[in-house]
């Protein structure tokens, strides 16, 4: 990511929080008595509709090819960009969406396609938003790794899900077979966004950053631990402790069972991984034995 789209991305987050978590500060309480209105925080439903919005600006973006260039033309001024958004987005829109839309077009990006990407991240953190504010964020981080693990698991399914060639309608229609009424809402909208759009990439790998993006706003890095077999919440609680102190700041599990292993795990923290398994003991042995 360039410097610019980096920034820009930073002043759009930013704004997210501006308009959906107000302090209450001197400048807002000033604010408060000028408008009449006082400042509240956004509802898990107000966040989880205002991410929707959000995901279905970036559709239209990433079908408008003409739109998008226009939205982030640097030769024109910011808020000519601004005043093009409101002119077709101010009838289908929230004012805070709206706002959001504006404030993404008065950035400087460093290709068109960043607007698209943008815009799913601020829906991403919307919808996130809405997670932790109804206090589901565990639960949601959970069901992502679990989905992700069942797709990691299963290659047709991976395969369907990473084509982009693939009819968005089919895509969606599977999505609704194995996600409807099983998941927490936020779970659901998240996975039916990024996976149905056209830049989905692997499907296994655009699961696996949303899990992370959910640990992070938990403060968390995530492990990702492989095991022969179960581990009791003791042995959970004192891996996450050493690791803790490896790292230097909180880290959650993501646990998966793989009787491959043999015994021992595999610990991946970003990318950086640790193979204490017995497999790969034995697989090392036998190379020392054949060299």
């Amino acid at each position: 990511m360039e410097a610019s789209t980096r920034a820009a991305t930073v002043e759009v987050r930013e704004r997210l929080e501006q308009l959906t978590r107000p302090t209450a500060g001197l400048l807002e309480k000033a604010r408060d008595r000028i408008t009449g209105q006082p400042a509240r925080a956004a509802t898990g439903p107000e966040l989880l509709s205002l991410a929707d919005e959000l995901f279905a600006v970036s559709r239209v973006l990433d079908s408008q090819l003409t739109l998008r260039r226009a939205m982030a033309d640097p030769a024109g001024k910011p808020e000519e960009r601004a005043a093009l958004v409101r002119r077709l987005f101010a009838s289908q829109l929230s004012s805070t969406a709206l706002d959001l839309v504006e404030t993404i077009a008065r950035q400087r990006w460093s290709r068109p396609l960043d607007l698209v990407e943008a815009t799913i991240t601020v829906a991403t953190e919307a919808a996130l938003d809405a997670a932790d504010v109804n206090g589901q964020l565990d639960s949601v981080e959970d069901e992502l790794f679990r989905f992700g693990r069942i797709v990691a698991g299963d290659r047709e399914l991976n395969r369907v899900l990473s084509d982009r060639k693939a009819s968005v309608e089919g895509r969606k229609a599977l999505l609704d077979r194995l996600l409807s009424g099983r998941v927490n809402p936020v779970t659901e909208q998240l996975l039916r966004n990024l996976l149905t759009g056209s830049h989905v990439g692997t499907a296994e790998i655009a699961i696996e950053r949303l899990s992370e993006a959910a640990s992070r706003r938990r403060g968390q890095s995530v492990a990702r631990v492989t095991t022969a077999v179960p581990l009791t919440g003791a042995q959970e609680q004192q891996l996450s402790d050493v690791l803790g102190r490896l790292y230097g700041r909180p880290v959650g599990l993501q646990v998966t069972v793989d009787p491959d292993v043999l015994g021992g795990l595999i610990v991946q923290v970003g990318d950086e991984v640790i193979d204490g398994s017995i497999a790969h003991r034995l697989e090392a042995a036998r190379r020392r034995l054949a060299g």
